[in-house]
């Protein structure tokens, strides 16, 4: 069965991956959107598993202190590389779980 450029389009919109491996999973799926998306959650999950020993040597640290100075927190956060730790998404994800605690 081909696959179509709406099927692609619907997978990547529930999945986030990318085309090829939309298009790589819905032929494998014989077309089948929900077939696909299991096969792609597959291939993420091996995909984490070869990460699973890299060490994360870099990230940063996030200080709060809450008004009144009775209750503070500080947060360490690690990647795997120094520039993921300076981008402004990593900082933010680092205040936000800062500010739940």
């Amino acid at each position: 069965m081909a696959v179509t450029a709406e099927q692609v389009k619907e997978l990547r919109e529930k999945t986030g991956a990318g085309i090829m491996d939309c298009k790589k999973a819905l032929a494998e799926a014989d077309g089948d959107v929900d077939k696909a998306i299991e096969i792609l959650r597959k291939k993420g999950m091996a995909s984490a598993q070869k990460k699973v020993g890299r060490e994360t040597k870099e990230g940063l640290i996030e200080a709060y202190i809450h008004p009144g100075s009775r209750l503070g927190v500080l947060v360490e956060i690690n990647c795997e590389t120094d520039f993921v730790a300076r981008t402004d998404d990593f900082k933010q994800l680092a205040r936000n779980i800062a500010m739940q605690i």
